[in-house]
């Protein structure tokens, strides 16, 4: 199987301001002029991470990784204003133009996939390929799955939901997304903490395939904790600011592009079913269904992701 190539260290750091209120920070790895490439992070919120650097070969790849509005060294700090889909599409499109990019490769996981879907459907002229995992679709039964009573995540981590529901009090357990909502943007210091921290970890500890229930996870450090959360939930409670199967509806736009969809059998977050409806709608794409859960550190989802994109660079090298 596929490894993750060595650690890397950008050859370019930089800050991009894409309007008067939010400024990215933008990281430049690999080989200048090499095939070009922009790493989408998940959430909204996650941020990027030094391994995000290894899904390419630094020797054949340019990537482009930079943190979302509000989401990592970006300012301001999981703030919410001008901060939509529509917003991060832009965002990318003028990063490309201010990088000099004529076209590149776009690769995005979880929430990811989701961004990298729709800057692609509206500027398909500038996507060479897609390298897509762990899909989210945005739709309400993907979102009532993981983080609602009647969903059925709570079968699945039982221990890991009790947790996430017993924080908030019963009569509020009909909406979890709007009652945490009210206390992520609350006046309340310590309490936004506590709800940052008890969101992310639910999310965080359900990524791998192996699963220790009581793990905190990849996003419980409070800086990390608070962009997830509130980032999260400011989009989930406006539908991810998509219309209603708008990804799936705008799939024409794409057929062409060579495209690489990666999905773990075990994802709790982001069920498998999500992956097999885009495929369904998108049969030209390729579809890898892996033994593996959310993450993309799971072995068998960066073997694909690895693959996945040596394949694209001996494509276009």
């Amino acid at each position: 199987m596929r490894e993750l190539y060595p650690e890397t260290e950008p050859f370019r750091t930089s800050r991009f301001a894409v309007d008067e209120r939010h400024t990215l920070h933008v990281e430049e790895c690999g080989t200048p002029g090499a095939l070009p490439a922009v790493f989408l992070h998940g959430g909204p919120g996650a941020g990027i991470a030094p391994y995000h650097r290894r899904f390419f070969d630094p020797k054949r790849w340019h990537v482009v990784l930079f943190d979302q509005r509000g989401a990592g060294q970006s300012t301001p700090f999981a703030d919410l204003i001008d901060n939509t889909t529509a917003h991060l599409v832009a965002d990318i499109e003028a990063l490309r133009e201010e990088l000099g990019i004529e076209r590149w490769v776009v690769f995005g996981g979880s929430w990811g996939s989701t961004l990298a879907l729709a800057y692609a459907e509206a500027h398909p002229e500038r996507v060479l390929g897609l390298v897509l995992r762990g899909i989210f679709l945005a739709r309400d039964e993907e979102l009532r799955w993981f983080n609602e009573a009647d969903g059925g995540a709570r079968f699945i981590f039982p221990e890991r939901w009790a947790r996430f529901r017993d924080f908030i009090p019963a009569a509020e357990r009909g909406n979890m997304i709007e009652a945490y909502w009210k206390r992520l943007d609350g006046d309340d210091e310590a309490l936004r903490l506590a709800a940052a921290q008890a969101w992310s970890e639910y999310e965080g500890g359900s990524t791998t395939l192996l699963h220790d229930p009581d793990a905190a996870g990849d996003f419980s450090e409070p800086h990390k904790a608070v962009s997830l959360a509130r980032l999260e939930a400011h989009y989930f409670r406006h539908g991810m600011f998509l219309e209603a199967d708008q990804l799936l509806r705008d799939l024409a736009r794409i057929r062409h592009i060579p495209a690489t969809i990666v999905h773990g059998r075990y994802d709790i977050i982001c069920p498998v079913k999500t992956a097999l409806d885009l495929h369904a709608a998108w049969p030209q794409a390729e579809l890898r269904i892996v033994l593996a859960g959310h993450s993309a550190a799971d072995a068998a989802i960066v073997d694909a992701l690895v693959e996945a994109t040596d394949r694209l660079a001996d494509r276009y090298g």
